[in-house]
């Protein structure tokens, strides 16, 4: 990392003191770091102790003459590798979703075609705000990365709830994931994961087994070679790794639309256990149980995510992955598949066992020309293996974008 820089945002925050404590652990790693601080920052901490442990200047003011003479905001913007908004309040988070630029914060935030990683830390009723929530989604949808708010002890007496900043270990590790030159910098992958839930009524519904544990590790897997990895998953107890954007959906319709607006991504996985069918008609009110005796459901077709992504188009990844969860005649069953979808590789297990909702699997990975057995092995190992044949695949078809 000693190559890496990082421009660190401090907003004003109680958790700004924290911010100290991350730039000593960004340097521990080799990274060079610059600090920006606003207003508000320095009523916490000073930019005389940020700039002790930077070792060089803080940056404060927009209209400072000494730096401006040659744009200082745009050169700040340019000249690192990733920009980290740490603590990210929900006033600057509002300013950054709408495009605001008052202060030299805002103003290098706004100028900066890097990736932005924001560690939110407010009051919990703040966070849960829907104006604050809204904005997040805008800036999710943006491709600004998250880590955090955590839950916990705030500040004020007697509070408690979602809204602490993320640890500094937690941001730098966040930050080095996204700093990582690996094999699939520059590459976009899409994964879908867990299982989807189809409305029955406002309290039942249609599902399976799915954990999510897989998908959520190759997410974690590509975004470890550097891949900027987008997660649609369905409802799990999973936390999104560490650099991954994540979208969070219940149906299988949900899940196709929010993997549509992803689109284009030069790799698609598609892991999640998506339900075939859903009631035709959910109804709005609970359904009762009565002397009629069991209320038949009637059910119709869920769209297909696979074989959607995979029709040719402009928009078609130039790998498109399913997975097939079997109960027997696996290889048979999962060679049909490939064909029908019109993917170009199938990742195969039988879920007859433990797999769904366990630690370990065990699948077949087949291609249009070969078939090839891995031993049972974590699903942690699985996403790994899985991860690096993607980006062999990746980088013998083209070169590498930049």
């Amino acid at each position: 990392m000693s190559n890496k820089r990082v421009l660190l945002i401090i907003c004003g925050g109680i958790a700004a003191y924290k911010s100290l404590d991350l730039i000593r652990r960004l340097k521990e790693r080799g990274v060079a770091v610059r600090v920006v601080m606003t207003e508000a920052a320095q009523r916490f901490i000073t930019p005389l102790a940020a700039g002790a442990i930077v070792g060089e200047r803080v940056f404060t003011d927009l209209f400072d003459q000494a730096q401006e003479f040659d744009i200082g905001h745009i050169r700040l913007a340019r000249e690192c590798d990733l920009v980290i908004v740490a603590p990210a309040t929900a006033d600057f988070m509002a300013k950054a979703a709408h495009g605001l630029a008052n202060d030299l914060a805002s103003a290098v935030l706004l100028a900066t075609d890097k990736p932005v990683l924001m560690a939110p830390a407010m009051n919990p009723r703040m966070w849960a705000n829907q104006a604050t929530q809204h904005n997040f989604s805008i800036l999710q949808a943006r491709g600004y990365h998250v880590v955090g708010p955590n839950a916990g002890e705030m500040a004020e007496r007697g509070e408690a709830g979602v809204g602490r900043m993320a640890e500094p270990l937690e941001i730098r590790d966040a930050a080095l994931a996204l700093l990582k030159d690996g094999p699939l910098k520059g590459n976009r992958a899409l994964v879908t994961a867990g299982p989807t839930i189809e409305a029955i009524d406002p309290v039942r519904f249609l599902s399976n087994r799915s954990s999510g544990k897989q998908g959520y590790a190759i997410a974690a897997a590509l975004a470890e070679l550097g891949a900027d990895v987008t997660l649609v998953s369905g409802p799990t107890a999973l936390a999104a790794p560490l650099g991954v954007k994540r979208i969070n959906v219940e149906s299988a319709r949900d899940m196709l639309a929010a993997c549509e607006t992803a689109l284009p991504a030069d790799v698609a996985i598609c892991v999640a256990a998506v339900a075939d069918w859903r009631p035709s008609a959910a109804v709005s009110e609970k359904i009762k149980k009565d002397k009629s005796g069991v209320p038949a459901i009637a059910l119709k077709e869920n769209p297909d995510i696979l074989a959607t992504l995979s029709k040719p188009g402009k928009k078609r990844p130039k790998l498109v992955i399913g997975f097939a969860a079997e109960t027997n005649d696996v290889e048979t069953h999962a060679r049909a598949k490939i064909v029908k979808k019109g993917c170009d590789w199938i990742v195969a297990n039988d879920v007859s066992g433990d797999v769904m909702g366990g630690a370990d699997n065990q699948v077949l990975l087949i291609t249009q020309n070969s078939a090839e057995a891995w031993p049972r092995m974590s699903k942690d190992a699985v996403a790994r293996k899985l991860a690096a044949a993607i980006a062999s695949a990746l980088t013998a078809k083209a070169p590498r974008r930049k």
